[in-house]
């Protein structure tokens, strides 16, 4: 049986990529603890410095694997406990390395799907991709994130629409409402991907770390609160190799290196 998630690393660039094209990336236990695993790995190693997450096949993600869910529902205990044992490590693995992580949305994302493709800091998405919540109709609330990034994303009454009456976002639409930063043709899909992935491969690693800490600590706290955290971080990204080098080579008008350092 092939890997259900695959895991490569090139030019300092991590690329995580759902593998049971036959099952529309359809998750199942093996590949909710591959993914978790692999993002984790990605997050832990100082030789990779951006992810890109990406889906074989026509899909990018569907979500739950429902043929075997319905065999936890016959079993003794929480049905749902794989929202805390996989669903929510793997978003905190996303959002919570500190590293940026793309996504590549070569189809379908639904579901969970669709919370792994908005916990990523970025989103390049194929022309005929789709996003869909689909929880309330199977009769399920949001996990995964979205009730958290989606009203963030779109605004709270457009993100209860899309909860409460779960339908096809195409990409167009994803576009113009902020789920998606960026759409190309579907051809074109793994190389832009790839070009924005790799661009912040090159960047500057700890800068982007703090970006992701001060967006996040925005979200929920009030304005004062946040100038103290962007002090903070300003200091410590300030005292970098990358900065100090960024800034000499401003003045002799040349292209910055960074190290991630």
């Amino acid at each position: 049986m092939a890997d259900t998630v695959l895991y490569e690393v090139t030019d300092r660039l991590a690329t995580v990529t759902l593998n049971r094209p036959e099952a529309m990336n359809a998750l199942n236990v093996a590949m909710k603890e591959a993914l978790r695993d692999s993002l984790r790995r990605a997050a832990s190693d100082s030789g990779v410095r951006a992810v890109l997450l990406t889906g074989n096949g026509r899909a990018f993600c569907v979500g739950q694997d429902l043929k075997e869910h319905i065999g936890a529902l016959d079993e003794e205990g929480d049905p749902l406990r794989t929202v805390g044992l996989h669903y929510n490590p793997i978003v905190d693995a996303i959002t919570g390395m500190r590293k940026p992580v793309v996504a590549a949305v070569n189809g379908v994302a639904a579901g969970a799907g669709f919370g792994f493709a908005l916990a990523a800091d970025y989103r390049v998405v194929a022309e005929s991709a789709s996003f869909s919540t689909a929880f309330a109709g199977i009769a399920l609330t949001a996990d995964s994130g979205l009730s958290w990034t989606l009203p963030r994303a779109i605004g709270p009454g457009r993100a209860a629409d899309l909860l409460l009456f779960p339908r096809k976002v195409a990409a167009a639409e994803a576009e113009r409402l902020g789920i998606a930063q960026r759409v190309v043709p579907d051809t074109e899909l793994p190389g832009a991907a790839r070009e924005v992935a790799l661009r912040l491969a090159q960047g500057p690693t700890l800068a982007y770390a703090a970006i992701k800490e001060s967006l996040a600590f925005a979200a929920g706290h009030p304005l004062a609160e946040t100038l103290e955290v962007e002090a903070r971080l300003q200091s410590q990204v300030g005292a970098s190799a990358d900065h100090r080098a960024a800034v000499a080579a401003f003045v002799r008008k040349e292209r910055p290196t960074f190290r991630g350092e």
